[in-house]
């Protein structure tokens, strides 16, 4: 590889979680994951109409309150305060899991340790460290009929999230259909990573040089844009 520094070019992960909202369709229902992944929201395109779901129980809730005027009754699974959109919804967390087992989600977004190339996604457990269990995370991976995952392309030590197969438990399998990563935009379909997008800093080479799994094509390969001042 050559001496281009992947920190200077990479996407932050408010660049990352724009990208992934430009993908959200009009009139989904959509979780996301807690975390990383709840910062899509914030990118959600003017005019678009998207229902966002969490687990603990609300059907469309809107944007977090501006600091100080926040309801503490009213939070997202991650226990981060919200706001409703007009028509919003409140259930018991049975029937949240019905929705999201009865397959009535559109999209789950998650954040990811490690992707392999058939789709299998880990982001519970490394080794030793971790929460104590999966969660609802196996649910929405299974139950939502798309997945995609946000993530850094490198672990903070520099090793390769995407993966021929994964090496951590296993959260699903073969679930995830695309993946937003630091460096590029890749599907995941018959068993392979289709690169549809990468910087444009970086070559098809660099990039596969810092992917621990075969890239292909099937197509053009398109440029990674995003605003710069996020």
């Amino acid at each position: 590889m050559s001496d281009l520094n992947i920190s200077e070019v990479a996407l932050s992960n408010a660049q990352i979680a724009w990208r992934a909202a430009q993908d959200i369709e009009d009139g989904s229902y959509v979780n996301l994951g807690i975390g990383f992944p709840e910062m899509i929201a914030k990118f959600q395109p003017v005019g678009r109409d998207v229902t966002y779901h969490t687990e603990n129980g609300v059907l469309g809730f809107g944007n977090a309150p501006l600091e100080g005027e926040e309801d503490w009754d009213l939070i997202n699974a991650g226990k981060k305060a919200i706001t409703l959109n007009p028509g919003a919804s409140f259930f018991h967390h049975a029937d949240s899991f019905a929705m999201v087992r009865g397959g009535h989600l559109d999209l789950a977004v998650l954040g990811a340790y490690q992707v392999a190339q058939n789709g299998d996604l880990a982001n519970w457990r490394v080794g030793s460290k971790g929460v104590p269990a999966v969660g609802g995370a196996m649910d929405l991976v299974h139950g939502a009929k798309r997945v995609a995952v946000v993530t850094d392309h490198l672990t903070k030590d520099g090793k390769p999230k995407l993966v021929e197969a994964c090496t951590f438990p296993l959260t699903g399998v073969g679930c995830v259909t695309r993946v937003y990563t630091s460096l590029a935009v890749v599907d995941i379909d018959g068993g392979k990573f289709i690169l549809r997008e990468k910087l444009p800093a970086m070559t098809l080479a660099q990039l596969q040089s810092v992917t621990c799994a075969k890239l292909h094509s099937d197509g053009k390969i398109g440029d990674l844009v995003v605003p710069e001042d996020l």
